[in-house]
């Protein structure tokens, strides 16, 4: 067990500075100057839990508000639709800034940027908390999306450069569990504690989670080299790369599908005969997503086009059991599971496959995963808003299936460069 540890304490510590030939210590700077870290043969999983932290943070930053506006709207004397803009402005800052901000630097050391992100979400979380101006609110809300938009953009490229190929995909999942999490636990748990002792109070508890994160970084996240200047690729020739724009289209397509229903979870629920339950969906979907995570981390490696392609087809099945058979408590559970499980690992194999097709390119890959995410998460909300006010609830399920099917065909005829066959540790 004492080696056991140890070797976990190794894999944490610090890089040592680097010595110049005349024995004085080299500070390590921004850009590609430092050593680049190692890839390891095993899985660095403090250094992962600490990115999966981030997303975590990040996320539950984001759709805090959502669960908190009739407190919000009451304390700054505006309307519950006004206060949910919250929301919006934050999504904007994401989608505004992370293609540019990842792209200019793409040659800068992982790490510092890391901590650039998380210390962003801290300081604006605090002006959010302070503020009795809503204008001076939205602007904070907007610069801590612009901050996410930057983690969200490296998160991917940092967890990948720390492992060798083979590990590659595991790395991502863990990484990644901090998105499922957030969603299941940490916003119904933001919204409980918002109700307890104020929305105010609870963004300066998300910002001292910040801290205490930024602090960790600081002190035991390896760092990661950012691309030599010489090898800097333009979004255009990226998104150029073969795969690339398909693995795009197939992630609008299925997280818009996703946002569809899950924005209009409650509604939903009251529409099924659940209104009371809808506590209940979110645990499920919840836990149901972490085990989609692990099917993931498990599979795309070996079997990433065959867990892409099953996952759509599976959400459509669950779909149509959300849709059309409702009203059955046990058929409703499995549909919720059936969703979880497929959506759950979306973010992993989606990111696996479309770094692999970009390469060197993978930051900005990642920044552009990162937009089409928000953008989808915008276009689920506004598709489903229509749909309710026109169609009603029942109309969603259609209109999640064409998504989904589209998405389906589009990864399917994507085998030859974005969706491959066979073991991608073994194609590379």
């Amino acid at each position: 067990m004492t080696r056991s540890c140890d070797r976990f304490v190794l894999l944490l510590s610090p890089i040592p500075a680097r010595r110049s030939p005349g024995g004085r210590n080299e500070g390590i700077s921004l850009h590609s100057e430092p050593p680049a870290q190692s890839e390891r043969d095993t899985l660095p999983v403090g250094a992962l839990i600490l990115l999966a932290l981030t997303g975590f943070t990040a996320i539950v930053t984001e759709t805090l508000p959502a669960g908190l506006l009739p407190q919000v709207a009451d304390d700054l004397s505006i309307s519950r639709a006004l206060a949910g803009q919250m929301v919006t402005v934050y999504a904007v800052g994401s989608v505004v800034a992370a293609i540019p901000l990842v792209s200019f630097t793409q040659s800068y050391a992982r790490k510092p940027l890391l901590l650039a992100a998380i210390l962003g979400l801290l300081v604006f979380d605090v002006v959010t908390a302070l503020s009795h101006s809503f204008a001076v609110t939205l602007v904070a809300r907007f610069a801590a999306g612009v901050a996410a938009g930057l983690g969200w953009g490296i998160l991917g490229g940092y967890a990948r450069r720390l492992v060798v190929d083979r590990l590659k995909g595991q790395a991502l999942a863990l990484a990644m569990i901090g998105t499922p999490l957030a969603l299941s636990v940490g916003v119904p748990l933001g919204t409980f504690a918002g109700g307890a002792i104020g929305w105010r109070t609870a963004f300066l508890v998300l910002a001292a989670l910040a801290l205490c994160l930024a602090g960790a970084v600081a002190w035991k996240m390896p760092d990661s080299a950012g691309q030599p200047p010489e090898r800097k690729l333009s979004n255009l020739a990226v998104l150029r790369m073969p795969g690339v724009a398909m693995i795009l289209a197939t992630a609008f397509g299925w997280v818009t599908a996703h946002y569809i229903l899950y924005t209009y979870l409650a509604p939903y629920a009251e529409w099924a005969g659940h209104g009371d339950r809808v506590s209940l969906l979110l645990l499920v979907f919840g836990c149901a997503a972490l085990a989609g995570i692990w099917i993931a981390g498990a599979a795309v490696d070996r079997h990433l086009r065959l867990h892409v392609l099953a996952s759509l087809a599976v959400f459509a099945g669950a779909t149509m059991v959300l849709g059309f058979l409702p009203h059955s408590n046990g058929v409703i559970l499995v549909g919720v599971v059936l969703w979880g499980l497929t959506f759950g690992g979306a973010a992993t194999s989606i990111q696996t496959a479309a770094s692999d097709a970009a390469g060197d390119g993978v930051d900005i890959v990642g920044a552009m995963l990162t937009t089409i995410w928000n953008v989808s998460i915008a276009c689920g909300g506004a598709i489903g808003a229509l749909i309710y006010r026109s169609a009603g609830i029942q109309a969603f399920f259609p209109a999640m299936l064409v998504l989904l099917g589209i998405a389906f065909v589009v990864a399917y005829a994507s085998s030859g460069n974005g969706f491959k066959a066979g073991a991608r540790t073994e194609r590379r």
